[in-house]
């Protein structure tokens, strides 16, 4: 199965921002008002999910949101995530299926924290799964340049580059 296969399967789509392909699978049809969300300043789903899938030359550009992200590895080759936290530090994930080899099979990303995901190779494709609570939505999304994101975390100037293909 190629990855344009799983794309026609799932019906996945170019994501608008970030890059990569994607669909939403789930939306909670309840609700949490803005005054129990003071960081996203209306209200929000509970919860939703996405299928998102890379293939080569593709990334998830790095961004941020308020709220807590849960990683999900369904099928493909692995992926380096790159999480920056608000302290300046961070570090490199891989999602995949290979345990032993310290590859993890879901992984939570906390609000706040900068994240952006990229194959860890040249080849093959990855797709994943993402469910974010409280629900996304476009006004949480946070994009950054790559001067900005390396002024602060300098120590990840690579990794960073490879996740801003836009500058």
């Amino acid at each position: 199965m190629t990855a344009d296969d799983v794309i026609r399967l799932l019906q996945l789509q170019p994501h608008p921002v970030e890059g990569g392909f994607f669909r939403e699978t789930y939306r909670s049809a309840a609700t949490l008002p803005a005054a129990a969300l003071p960081s996203h300043k209306a209200d929000r789903s509970v919860s939703t999910a996405i299928y998102y899938l890379l293939k080569p030359g593709h990334v998830s550009e790095l961004h941020v949101l308020p709220g807590d992200e849960v990683f999900h590895f369904y099928l493909g080759a692995p992926v380096r995530m790159l999480q920056l936290w608000p302290d300046g530090t961070g570090r490199e994930v891989v999602l995949g299926s290979n345990v032993a080899a310290g590859e993890v099979p879901q992984l939570v990303v906390p609000g706040g924290v900068w994240q952006g995901t990229r194959l860890a190779g040249d080849s093959g494709f990855a797709l994943l799964g993402c469910t974010v609570a409280p629900g996304f939505d476009y006004a949480d999304y946070t994009g950054a340049t790559r001067a900005e994101l390396t002024a602060k975390w300098p120590a990840f100037a690579g990794p960073i580059a490879e996740l801003t293909p836009r500058g």
